[in-house]
């Protein structure tokens, strides 16, 4: 289960961080990939209290099982948050013979065509298994998304926050 609780950086009231250990009865793996399904990069803030379960799906990506892009929108706008939506659409078309892993490498290629690494989010919003010739692929399509405390897409404090977290890794 992912909670959102206060960050151990001493600052009361602070942004809560993802929590994304696994539950001992919680599969390591998703079940299933379909269209509604929303990815969260570990890691990510979410306002104090907010509840949803996940799994991981990709290393650095859990998948939120509870809740749909309605539903978690729903919850960020409780808590006087924003889930942003990008309008540019990713794809991905992948064969093979087993259909849940043409789903996660299509999925793992739609992530990896992200082109801001500070976008947090993506909403899968069609999943398609079809045949060409006898031969079976899978087309995944998904939209952005970015979650965050902020009603201005990467407010300039944030960014600041990232340029120098990004000068401290290199």
């Amino acid at each position: 289960m992912i909670v959102a609780r206060e960050a151990d950086h001493g600052k009361a009231g602070g942004v809560g961080d993802l929590i994304c250990s696994a539950n001992s009865g919680e599969k390591l793996m998703a079940d299933e990939i379909n269209t509604g399904t929303i990815l969260i990069k570990e890691g990510t803030g979410l306002p104090e209290g907010l509840q949803c379960e996940s799994q991981p799906y990709l290393k650095g990506w859990r998948l939120v099982k509870n809740l749909s892009s309605s539903g978690l929108d729903r919850k960020l706008c409780e808590a006087r948050w924003t889930f942003f939506y990008m309008a540019e659409e990713l794809r991905a078309v992948v064969v093979g013979s087993d259909l849940e892993k043409m789903k996660r490498r299509a999925v793992k290629r739609v992530v990896a065509s992200m082109k801001s690494e500070r976008l947090n989010s993506l909403e899968i919003t069609h999943v398609a298994a079809k045949r060409f010739l006898g031969l079976p692929y899978v087309t995944v399509s998904g939209h952005p998304r970015h979650i965050q405390e902020s009603m201005f897409l990467f407010h300039a404090k944030r960014l600041a926050e990232w340029d120098q977290a990004r000068l401290a890794a290199a």
